[in-house]
């Protein structure tokens, strides 16, 4: 069994790589890109579709605040990718956001960053992927029923390749993501062109009127401008992953930080342009989308189960001619592919700071931890089983888990640029060069800028989202800070418990030595644990059993005189037929007759072979251990005893003495001495193997 779990773990994640090959998988800016911005190139795919649906909410009246919508979406962009240009560049160590809150506005806030990133991190795989089989299902609306086996299978696959490691997940990727680059810049290209020539295109929904949401007819004052805002802030989930790349400077060739705020400019500059293009068509081909289907009129089909298409797929077939073109199934495919490897921004930034925070003793240390090769596998398949719960228990709906969604990532951007600014103050302070000064006063503005503008997103965020679900974030960002507390102060409560001062002066001998050893039956394994007990030389060494069968007992009393053993053997009586409280309870009682004295139980344990032959041995042993390590002053010790079912080799020859074929004796194994005593044995717990 063994060996055919490690074949299929080579064959799906390949060959392990030793700790110098570290260096050989620092990516450069073409496989960086992809890698780590995916998450905010394919998010374009459907932020104009998010502004489009909350504003259709009062029907057709108001889509005109799209465009403004946009606009604000576009500014905000450019200010925060130049606000993390500059965090690349302060710390590039990896930490990103939650280096930057902990260095300059302490532990606390610094945990808050972490806590939020975490869970958007999740939220990313979760929504990139979920939008990515509605793309699918735009394309072939009859699979829709399999959309939550679809979802959850892709992030099973996401996993397995990034199990591979990031340069492998970065070769297998970059092709969709430059792919749908191109799908799209090329449609927003020939889209505007013909708009510009007078032959517009026209989605398939322009005709299709939308009914307002109750209550959402006619809105004025602050309801419309509540509406604004909402839509805005759905269209911020183009700024989702943009902080990616400063979490992943070390994993940029070098000059790291040089090559990190490059392919950071290029992600902002190639996601402004998609966006604008993106919206732009949308409007200009009277793209109306709701996410109610009944609410359209005009709309042909079962409004019940037929969805809608995308705002991307509308298009494509606007300006490519069709659902049937070529071109359509072109941006179907690449939009779909990209918006599943969307995922794959998460897969690396969810990792890499679960590192950090498991290295600072926030999290487990198996966190920290890298896989056979060399990615930290164990916070891969964290993310991706909290995200296939997610996708499984919201059935994959974009619309119900997008309002979970972008309110971690304004709390990181808000306390990052704030921490910021404070960097930049403690810097000016002590540098003396006129130039420098300069550049760090310019630096500082721009992240004072992005502070203030993240905060004002943060709070209208919160405002139009909390109460529609956003507060489950809320929620589940505060239970992972306050667990983090707890696991920070578990590890700090340990390390004061186990710190040696004098090491001399803690290392106290035992007053004695007082060995045990456990007894079922005479036989190998019994022989084996007396004899290896006898090897450690204690000052006390007796045979134990438990009286479960008075008979069974009896005659292995009359065998252990028979066979003429010097350790004693102490039956303890079991009137419930228990044998754990009866060894425990002994065991104890020596412990407060003599405190000073050291117990040794020696417990046999089988060794085989085979998965369910585990199932038909050793269960008393592993409950009465998991016992006995509780009592203070004992040291338990597990004789193995290998049944013919566990070698892995073709047993040892039989060995004779010196001498022995010239007298006729009979050749002796490795398990047997002439004194019966055998290099040791390991015999079951006392008594039937039972609880």
């Amino acid at each position: 069994m063994a060996k055919i779990v490690d074949a299929v773990k080579r064959i799906l994640i390949g060959r392990a790589l030793p700790s110098e090959g570290l260096h050989e998988t620092l990516l450069p800016k073409r496989l960086a890109l992809p890698i780590f911005a995916s998450d905010p190139l394919s998010s374009v795919a459907y932020a104009t579709q998010e502004i489009l649906l909350v504003l259709t909410l009062a029907g057709l009246t108001y889509l005109h605040l799209a465009t403004w919508a946009a606009v604000a979406v576009v500014c905000l962009l450019a200010v925060v990718v130049l606000s993390y240009r500059q965090v690349v560049y302060a710390y590039p160590s990896g930490g990103g956001s939650y280096e930057v809150v902990s260095t300059n506005l302490g532990p606390s806030a610094g945990l808050v960053v972490a806590a939020s990133l975490l869970v958007d991190y999740v939220m990313t795989v979760a929504v990139s992927v979920a939008s990515g089989v509605d793309n699918i299902i735009s394309a072939f609306p009859s699979i829709n029923e399999y959309r939550t086996v679809m979802a959850v299978a892709f992030v099973a696959l996401l996993a397995t390749v990034n199990l591979r490691g990031m340069r492998e997940s970065g070769r297998a990727f970059a092709a969709p993501t430059y792919l749908f680059i191109a799908g799209v810049l090329i449609m927003s290209t020939t889209g505007l062109f013909r708009w510009i020539v007078g032959d517009a295109p026209v989605a398939e929904s322009a005709a299709y009127g939308i009914e307002p949401a109750p209550g959402d007819a006619h809105l004025a004052g602050l309801a419309l401008l509540m509406l604004g805002l909402r839509a805005f802030s759905s269209g911020c989930t183009a700024l989702t992953g943009v902080e990616a790349i400063s979490n992943g400077v070390p994993a940029f060739r070098k000059p790291k930080s040089k090559n990190a705020a490059t392919t950071m400019s290029a992600m902002g500059l190639i996601a402004i342009l998609m966006f604008s293009g993106i919206t732009a068509l949308a409007l200009i081909a009277n793209v109306h989308i709701t996410d109610d289907t009944c609410r359209l009129t005009g709309f042909t089909g079962n409004c019940e189960t037929t969805p809608q298409r995308t705002v991307i797929a509308q298009l494509a077939a606007a300006i490519f001619g069709g659902p049937q073109s070529v071109g359509f199934f072109y941006i179907q495919a690449a939009t779909a592919l990209v918006l599943v490897l969307a995922a794959n921004t998460a897969f690396n930034g969810f990792p890499l700071l679960a590192s950090i925070l498991a290295q600072h003793r926030y999290l487990p240390r198996q966190l920290h931890t890298r896989g056979d090769r060399l990615a930290f596998s164990n916070g891969i398949v964290a993310l991706a089983v909290v995200a296939g719960a997610l996708l499984w228990a919201f059935h994959a709906s974009v619309t119900n888990l997008i309002h979970l969604y972008i309110l971690g990532v304004f709390t990181s951007f808000t306390l990052s640029q704030t921490g910021m600014v404070r960097h930049w103050n403690r810097v000016l302070r002590a540098e003396p060069d006129p130039a420098r000064r300069r550049h760090h006063h310019i630096a500082r503005v721009i992240n004072a800028l992005g502070a203030v503008v993240t905060g004002l997103v943060l709070v209208i965020v919160l405002l139009t989202k909390f109460t529609q679900g956003a507060y489950l974030a809320v929620i589940a960002a505060v239970v992972l800070w306050l667990m983090m507390r707890g696991i920070r102060r578990h590890y700090d409560l340990t390390a004061a418990e186990l710190t040696v001062a004098d090491p001399r002066a803690e290392i106290v001998l035992p007053s004695r030595i007082h060995a045990i050893v456990l007894v079922s039956k005479i036989h190998k394994p019994t022989l084996r644990a007396l004899a290896y007990a006898r090897a450690t030389h204690p000052d006390v060494l007796e045979a134990l059993t438990v009286a479960v069968d008075r008979d069974e007992v009896q005659d292995l009393k009359t065998q252990w005189d028979a066979a003429g053993f010097e350790t004693p053997l102490k039956t303890l009586a079991s009137p419930y037929r228990e044998v754990t409280r009866p060894v425990l309870e002994y065991v104890r009682s020596i412990g407060r007759t003599s405190p000073r004295d050291v117990i040794s139980v020696f417990i046999p344990e089988y060794v085989v072979g085979r998965w369910w032959e585990n199932l038909l041995h050793n269960q008393s042993a592993l409950w009465l251990k998991s016992r006995l390590l509780f009592a203070p002053g004992v040291m338990v010790t597990s004789v193995p005893w290998q049944l013919s079912s566990s070698e892995r080799r073709p047993p040892r020859p039989s060995v004779r003495a010196p001498g022995s074929v010239r007298r006729g004796e009979p050749a002796l194994t490795p398990l047997t001495t002439k004194d019966g005593r055998g290099p040791g044995s390991d015999s079951p717990p006392p008594g039937p193997e039972r609880r």
